[in-house]
């Protein structure tokens, strides 16, 4: 449907103005789009006819297409009369419709007062309308805006917690730090003391403690360390600092410096005369409630921090329990030593015949244990060797080795060949010790006889070697061991002793390693025993016993006690023999 108006004076102006605004809204559409259109259009009306001349308005209404596009109406504005296709249009505008059609007259549009009355009056109901929509909007704008308000709000809140929160994390973060840094510290310091504790009580020798302690303490705790020892007679007479000197006699630790330590524990004095610009932290070395010593110390740097002078106290004290352990340790060790060289008998000196031994106690441990070697004479003049072993260590061991001893010597005046003799040692030993049991070697030396007697009770063998330089082991069978719950007669063997021989008698720590067994050392002994020569027996059998020694020590641990007893027969047999040492250690 086609609408077109001709107008030259405002009157006609308007009814078309009022037409168009009729026909747009029976044709549904929106007041909106109709408030819109009509101001377009009253504005280029008004510039129409203020060029002056006539205008033709023109309004076309758009059914839908077949596509589903929605109905439009479709206004133009051209100058003259002619409306055809020719004149190009000043203005145009387009506006969406509804789906019906208008059925109303409303083109025509009288000019009397009433109806433009009514006109402005409609156009007064669409200006309300928009009114009306605007406060809608504007009222919802004013509710979203207070929505977007508190959402604003609850953001700067959650933001806030969120920086509390951060900043909390950042807390936890550091104090979980310094935690993580405070036990590593911790740590350190207890793996350094057990460590350090492992290193001190690991000697047994006092001196080489002290002589451990720089190497530990260096330079991480301490620049310098010095130890003073109240017995050591050595350095006795050094100056002491007065505060090692308050020490040692009131046993409490002592900080001298020209500012308080503040360490726990710790009584602060003075600046040390001595050493006045240096701090000195001097702690005393107790034991069973004496005062063994003083550790002297200085800072690694200006001055402790609190954990590590704990900790150097802890480590002063446990060195202390270990100097203390070290010293009665190597107290009784000599008094032990001192004890079983009594026992060892001086070897006696007897026409064609040569003695030598060599005892060298255990370096681990005690140095007291069961082995022993000792030479007499029997009434009928057979000379009499033995060497034998108590199993065990330690002082009761080495009183078991002493009366085993003298029950030797006193059932060799009877008389009584090696057998005989070790028998009688074995009832004795298992009546009067039931749980300690022993080995033992006798070698019997007849005066004019050139046969060797002996036999053996769990023992190694002898070894025998012969003035053509062969030497062999005497390995018949010997009998078990001595005191064990078994009723044996132990048999006696013999063996050619023609002179120039040489019988060595051994316990078990000259031949035995962990790793190898008895037998390799055997055989390194008849290897040493061949290396020697009978013009070197007859000279110096002192020397000769210790180029047997010296050879089989070379891979020893020294954990057991070793015993050698060298029997020489002189190649002349009218040599005397002089009287030998002991022994050697």
């Amino acid at each position: 449907m086609t609408h077109s108006w001709q107008f030259s004076t405002v009157v006609d102006a308007a009814r078309a103005r009022i037409a168009v605004a009729r026909i747009a809204a029976e044709h549904g559409v929106s007041v909106l789009d109709r408030t819109r259109l009509v101001s377009a259009l009253t504005a280029q009306l008004r510039q129409c006819l203020t060029k002056g001349g006539s205008w033709r308005l023109t309004l076309r209404s758009a059914p839908p297409s077949k596509h589903g596009e929605q109905p439009q109406l479709r206004i133009s504005l051209r100058p003259g009369t002619d409306d055809g296709p020719g004149v190009d249009a000043t203005w145009r505008a387009t506006v969406p419709a509804a789906e019906r059609d208008g059925r109303r007259n409303t083109a025509v549009v009288q000019a009397d007062p009433g109806a433009l009355a009514e006109a402005l009056f409609s156009a007064d109901d669409d200006t309300a309308g928009i009114l009306d929509a605007l406060t809608e909007q504007e009222a919802l704008v004013a509710f979203h805006r207070e929505e977007l308000h508190q959402t604003n709000q609850g953001v700067l809140a959650l933001h806030a917690e969120l920086d509390a929160a951060g900043a909390a994390q950042q807390e936890l973060f550091a104090a979980e730090r310094a935690a993580r840094t405070e036990a590593e510290v911790a740590r350190r310091r207890l793996t350094f003391l057990a460590d350090a504790s492992a290193a001190l009580t690991a000697s047994l020798n006092h001196g080489e403690i002290v002589r451990l302690l720089p190497g530990l303490l260096t330079p991480r705790y301490a620049r310098t360390v010095d130890v003073w020892l109240l017995g050591d007679e050595e350095h006795g007479h050094a100056p002491r600092p007065a505060a090692a000197v308050v020490a040692a006699r009131t046993g409490r630790p002592q900080y001298a410096a020209d500012h308080p330590g503040g360490l726990r524990g710790v009584d602060d004095r003075p600046p040390s005369a001595l050493h006045p610009r240096v701090p000195l932290l001097c702690i005393p070395l107790s034991a069973r409630r004496s005062t063994l010593g003083v550790l002297i110390l200085t800072p690694p740097g200006g001055r402790w921090e609190p954990d590590d002078a704990v900790m150097l106290l802890e480590l002063a004290r446990r060195t202390g329990i270990a100097i203390d352990n070290a010293q009665r340790f190597e107290h009784n060790r000599d008094i032990a030593e001192t004890l079983q060289r009594a026992l060892l008998t001086d070897l006696p000196s007897t026409r064609g015949l040569r003695l030598a031994a060599r005892y060298l106690p255990a370096t681990h441990g005690l140095n007291v244990g069961g082995d022993w070697y000792d030479a007499f004479r029997q009434p009928d003049g057979s000379l009499i060797t033995v060497i034998g072993d108590v199993t065990g260590h330690g002082l009761r061991a080495a009183v078991m080795m002493s009366q085993l001893r003298t029950a030797l010597r006193a059932y060799a005046v009877d008389g009584g060949s090696p057998g005989r003799l070790l028998t009688r040692l074995h009832l004795f030993l298992h009546h009067l010790q039931p749980d300690l049991y022993a080995t033992a070697v006798i070698a019997r030396f007849r005066p004019g006889e050139q046969v060797l007697t002996w036999a053996a009770a769990g023992h190694p063998p002898p070894v025998l070697r012969t003035p053509d330089g062969t030497v062999h082991a005497l390995d018949a069978k010997p009998g078990a061991m001595l005191g064990i719950p078994l009723q044996q007669d132990i048999e006696d063997h013999t063996a050619p002793l023609p002179p120039g021989s040489t019988l060595a008698l051994y316990t078990d720590g000259l031949v035995e390693r962990r790793a190898q067994g008895i037998d390799p050392g055997i055989e390194r002994l008849t290897v040493a025993m061949a290396g020697l020569t009978v013009p070197d027996l007859d000279g110096d059998l002192e020397r000769a016993a210790d180029r047997v020694l010296d050879p089989m020590l070379r891979d020893s641990e020294r954990d057991d006690d070793v015993c050698l007893l060298l029997c020489h027969v002189n190649s002349e047999s009218g040599n005397v023999a002089v009287p030998t040492r002991a022994g050697r250690s």
